[in-house]
């Protein structure tokens, strides 16, 4: 069983890292991005209350956010583990995750932070912006959005450091080298 946190800032392929380990530990992958969809799609009274929030272009409060996660890691399929990806953002939340693994009586095994030089990161997601069409994506938000990364994940990273707990993996390069890299760390080889 592995229960992993996956870590990494903007253009890190950190979705791509996750469907890859979720695929290949045959475990779920759980993304708050995805619970909120699943909520306001399904019209859940959380979903509607997140919906709320996202219409108004508001960030949905931890109280919402920490209940739909309290709820999907009560749900049967994660009983053989999970990656969460997204959640926890902050120091807060990972008191949360804390309480609400303990409840469940688990805990993580694993915070997996891909890595990767800020100028490497501007140079390929201004290339995937090119290709996207997303004229939005300049280097100027780029890298305040890498900025913001740093300065919201750090806590928790450092939360997870002191359990030693957290595995470094150089995000960059050929994907499928990244992804070996990546289960080298869970299988314990890299830090």
């Amino acid at each position: 069983m592995t229960r992993l946190l996956i870590i990494g800032p903007p253009g890190s392929g950190k979705g791509t890292q996750a469907a890859r380990i979720t695929e290949q530990l045959g475990i779920v992958a759980i993304s708050t991005g995805y619970i909120f969809r699943a909520n306001v799609k399904g019209g859940t009274p959380l979903g509607i209350e997140a919906k709320q929030y996202m219409d108004a272009g508001d960030y949905v409060p931890d109280s919402v956010t920490n209940r739909m996660v309290r709820d999907r890691l009560k749900q049967d399929d994660v009983a053989e583990g999970f990656l969460l990806d997204g959640y926890p953002r902050t120091s807060a939340q990972v008191d949360e995750l804390d309480a609400i693994l303990e409840e469940n009586k688990t805990s993580l095994d694993i915070v997996l932070q891909l890595t990767a030089d800020s100028d490497e990161l501007v140079a390929r997601l201004l290339k995937r912006a090119e290709v996207e069409g997303r004229a939005d994506d300049t280097e100027e938000v780029i890298r305040h959005r890498l900025d913001v990364y740093e300065k919201q994940t750090q806590v928790v990273v450092d939360r997870y450091l002191e359990r030693g707990i957290v595995r470094h993996v150089d995000g960059l390069g050929d994907i499928d080298e990244v992804t070996h890299r990546v289960m080298s760390a869970l299988e314990g080889d890299a830090s």
